[in-house]
C-alpha cells in the first residue's frame, strides 16, 4: 500500500513538471530536438531537463548531452539558475565541447560572480585563443568590476505601480510625452495559450496616460485593432503622433513565421486601426523587429539577421520616404558584433541607445550610448552600473521634454525615463525600470564689495565662457551685493564685475568636470574712482623709502588693478605719522611714493601712468567703518590729528600713528597735469 502510494505521488510530480504538454506523457529525445531547432525554448528546456532526470547514471553521454542542452534552452529563455545547473551537471558527466565552459563563465557573469566567470573565460581563451566572445567575455567581467567602484550618477528604481507578475518591456514614449506604450504578457484571458516560446501568455501593447498635472495613469490595454491573439509589442511611435510602429509574432499548430515590423494610423479617440505589414525585408522568412524613428522620422532602425551582417541580430536602418522604405542599411562593426545587438532607440538623429551581449558588458544584455559624428563615425560607450546589471538590460527610452530645457541631447543632466530589466526576477521575466539622470547644477556665486567690504547694489558682472556667452551674459548685484550665475563644467571663464564710481575686476575661472552639483565662490572688491584707496602691508625699512619683500603682494594687486583698468592714470601719496619736522616727513614720504612707481613699471606699467607725491603728515587718517570694528576707542569718521592722538594712551597711539603711516593711490581726473616722471629724481 506504502509502495503504491509513492508511484502514484511520484507520477504526480512527472506530471506537474511536464504541465506545458497539458498531459502525462513519454517525453522523447527528438521531440525535445524539434522544440529546440523551433526555438521553443521553455518548452525544449522542460523536456531536456526531463530527459536528463530519467538517464540513468551509467548514461554518461545521455547525462551530458541532456544537461547542456536543457542548460541552453532555460538560458535562451531567461532562466539562468537553471541554466547554471544544466551546465553544471554538463560539465561533471563529460560534456565534450570546451563550449560547456564558456557557458559557464557566462552564466556565472549573468549572475553576478565575476571571479568565478573570470577563470572559466580563462580557461576557455586557453583552448580557443581567437574565441570573440572569450575575450569579451573576460573584458567585460573586468569592466563590471570597475564599475562596482565607479558607478555612474544615474539613479534606478523599479516601477512598481506599471509592473505585472508577468512581463513588461519595450516601453515608448509619445512625442509630447503624455504617454506611455509598452509591451506586456500580463492578459487574463484564459483562452489564450502560454508561448512555446517564452512560457508566458502572448504580449500585447498596453498604455499609461499622463493628466494635465504630470500624474501617471494606470496602464490599460490600447484600443483599436493593434492587439491580436498573437505576439504584439516594443511599438515606436512617428514624430507627429499619426503612426505606430511595433512587432508581431505569429505562431500556430502547422507553421511558424518569424517576426516582422507592422505599422497602424490613429482611429478613433486615442486608438488605433489595424496594423499592416511594412514592407521592409520583402522576405517573410527573415526576421524585422524593434521598430524605432529617428526624432525627425527620416529612418526606421530595426534588428534583423538578415544575411551579410556581424553575426547574430543587427542594427539596420531604412530610409523612409513617402510611406515607402528604402533597402536596408546595416549600422556597421561600430554598432554590430558577432553578438546580438536589440532594441534600438534615437534620442534626435545621432544618438543611438541599444542593447547589446557582444560588447564587453555587466552581463547578458546591456545598454550602450552611440554617438554619431560629422564624419559618419560611432562612438560606442557601456552606460554603466546602475542602468546595466549581472541581468539583462535594454528597451531604455528618454521621456521627451524641449531641446532647450536641461537634459536635450547635448547635456544629459536631468534626463529621465524607462527602460526594462531581468533583475531581480529569477524566472528571467522582464520589468520596467525607472532611471534619471539628477540634474548638475554648476554655479558661481559671490558679492561684490568695495576695498572696506561694504556691499555694492546694482553693480554689474559679466561672464564669458571658452564655449560662448552664458545666459544673458550678465547679473547685477542685489542690495546686499550678491549675485550667482549658473555655467558648465569643464569650462574656462573670464568674469568683469563694475559699477558706478568703481574701478573694474576682472577674474579668470576653470570650472572641474561635472560629477555633481558645485557652487564655486567668487567675490569681487572694487576699487573707488572717486577717493583715495589704501594700500595695506606695505613696508619700509627703518628712516628709509627702499621697500620691503613682504609689501610685494599688496603691490601686485595694485598692478592687477592697473591692468585691469588701463584707461585709468593714478597718484601714489605717501603719508607719514605725528612724529619728526615737516620737511623731514615730507621728504621722506615723496621717496616712498617714489619707489611704489618704480615698482609698479618694473612690474610693466606705464610710467606715464604714474605720478607720486609725498604728503608727510598733513593728511591724517580718516577713520573708516571698518577700522572702526577692528579698534573699540576708533569711531567711524574720526580724524586722526594731532590733537586727537595726544588724547589716547600710549598703546592706542601707536596703534593711531600705524594708521597714519601709511600708502595710498587716487584715481587721477583727466584734467589733473601729471606730476613728474618716474625716472627722476632718482631714490635716495
Amino acid at each position: 500500500m506504502h509502495s503504491t502510494f509513492r508511484i502514484h505521488h511520484f507520477l504526480l510530480l512527472a506530471c506537474i513538471v511536464l504541465g506545458a504538454f497539458a498531459a502525462c506523457k513519454t517525453v522523447k529525445l527528438k521531440d525535445a530536438e524539434k522544440a529546440h531547432d523551433l526555438q521553443e525554448y521553455a518548452k525544449a528546456a522542460e523536456m531536456y531537463n526531463t530527459l536528463y532526470r530519467r538517464a540513468g547514471r551509467t548514461q554518461l553521454e545521455m547525462k551530458a548531452y541532456t544537461a547542456f542542452r536543457s542548460g541552453e534552452n532555460y538560458r535562451a529563455s531567461g532562466r539562468q539558475a537553471k541554466a547554471l545547473r544544466g551546465y553544471i551537471n554538463a560539465r561533471r558527466y563529460g560534456y565534450p565541447d570546451s563550449v560547456v565552459l564558456l557557458r559557464l563563465a557566462q552564466t556565472y557573469q549573468q549572475g553576478g560572480n565575476y571571479k568565478e566567470a573570470e577563470t572559466l573565460y580563462r580557461e576557455y581563451l586557453e583552448a580557443y585563443p581567437n574565441s570573440y566572445f572569450g575575450a569579451v567575455g573576460l573584458e567585460g567581467c573586468r569592466f563590471a568590476v570597475a564599475q562596482k567602484e565607479y558607478p555612474t550618477r544615474y539613479e534606478v528604481r523599479r516601477a512598481t505601480a506599471w509592473n505585472s507578475a508577468r512581463g513588461d518591456f519595450g516601453p515608448a514614449y509619445t512625442p509630447d510625452g503624455s504617454a506611455l506604450y509598452f509591451t506586456s504578457s500580463r492578459s487574463k484571458d484564459d483562452s489564450l495559450e502560454e508561448s512555446r516560446i517564452t512560457g508566458l501568455k502572448p504580449n500585447d501593447i498596453y498604455i499609461i496616460k499622463r493628466d494635465a498635472q504630470g500624474r501617471w495613469g494606470r496602464p490599460d490595454s490600447v484600443p483599436g485593432g493593434i492587439n491580436t491573439p498573437w505576439d504584439e509589442g516594443v511599438p515606436s511611435i512617428s514624430p507627429d503622433g499619426s503612426t505606430i510602429y511595433y512587432t508581431v509574432a505569429q505562431q500556430g499548430a502547422d507553421y511558424d513565421r518569424t517576426a516582422q515590423i507592422y505599422s497602424a494610423t490613429r482611429s478613433g479617440e486615442g486608438g488605433w486601426g489595424t496594423g499592416s505589414l511594412v514592407d521592409i525585408m520583402r522576405d517573410s522568412l527573415r526576421l524585422a523587429g524593434h521598430p524605432a524613428l529617428s526624432a525627425s522620422g527620416d529612418y526606421l532602425y530595426f534588428v534583423s539577421n538578415i544575411g551579410g551582417g556581424y553575426g547574430g541580430k543587427d542594427i539596420y536602418r531604412a530610409k523612409i520616404s513617402d510611406r515607402s522604405y528604402g533597402s536596408p542599411e546595416n549600422l556597421g562593426s561600430a554598432i554590430n558584433t558577432p553578438g546580438n545587438e536589440m532594441y534600438p532607440y534615437m534620442e534626435g538623429d545621432s544618438t543611438l541607445f541599444f542593447a547589446s551581449d557582444g560588447h564587453p558588458g555587466l552581463g547578458g544584455l546591456d545598454i550602450f550610448k552611440a554617438t554619431l559624428d560629422s564624419t559618419g563615425q560611432w562612438t560606442v560607450v557601456n552606460m554603466g552600473q546602475p542602468i546595466n546589471s549581472p541581468s539583462d538590460d535594454y528597451g531604455f527610452v528618454i521621456e521627451p521634454k524641449g531641446k532647450d530645457e536641461v537634459g536635450s541631447v547635448t547635456d544629459e543632466s536631468g534626463m529621465r525615463g524607462v527602460f526594462c530589466s531581468t533583475r531581480g526576477d529569477a524566472r528571467g521575466w522582464p520589468h520596467l525600470f525607472l532611471f534619471e539622470l539628477p540634474a548638475i547644477f554648476t554655479e558661481i556665486q559671490g558679492y561684490v564689495l568695495d576695498r572696506e567690504e561694504n556691499p555694492i547694489a546694482g553693480a554689474t558682472v559679466r561672464i564669458v565662457g571658452e564655449r560662448g556667452p552664458v545666459g544673458q551674459g550678465q547679473v547685477t548685484t542685489r542690495d546686499d551685493g550678491f549675485y550667482k550665475m549658473s555655467v558648465q563644467g569643464d569650462t574656462r571663464y573670464v568674469m568683469l564685475a563694475g559699477a558706478r564710481g568703481y574701478l573694474n575686476q576682472y577674474v579668470e575661472l576653470k570650472t572641474d568636470t561635472a560629477r555633481q552639483s558645485e557652487t564655486y565662490y567668487v567675490d569681487f572688491f572694487l576699487a573707488s574712482r572717486e577717493k583715495a584707496e589704501g594700500l595695506q602691508n606695505i613696508f619700509y625699512d627703518f628712516d628709509k623709502a627702499t621697500l620691503r619683500p613682504e609689501s610685494k603682494a599688496s603691490l601686485n594687486e595694485l598692478v592687477r588693478i592697473l591692468n585691469d583698468n588701463p584707461d585709468i592714470r593714478i597718484e601714489l601719496g605717501s603719508h607719514a605719522d605725528r612724529k619728526g619736522p615737516d620737511a623731514y616727513n615730507i621728504d621722506l614720504s615723496d621717496r616712498r611714493a617714489q619707489a611704489v612707481v618704480v615698482y609698479l613699471t618694473s612690474e610693466g606699467i606705464a610710467a606715464e601712468r604714474l605720478t607720486w607725491k609725498g604728503y608727510g603728515k598733513s593728511t591724517p587718517k580718516e577713520i573708516t567703518a571698518k577700522i572702526a570694528e577692528r579698534y573699540d576707542f576708533l569711531h567711524e569718521g574720526d580724524v586722526l590729528t594731532e590733537d586727537f592722538v595726544a588724547q589716547l594712551t600710549p598703546e592706542q597711539q601707536a596703534v593711531c600713528d600705524q594708521l597714519n603711516r601709511r600708502t595710498e593711490f587716487r584715481v587721477l581726473d583727466e584734467s589733473e597735469e601729471p606730476t613728474p616722471s618716474a625716472d627722476s629724481p632718482p631714490i635716495r
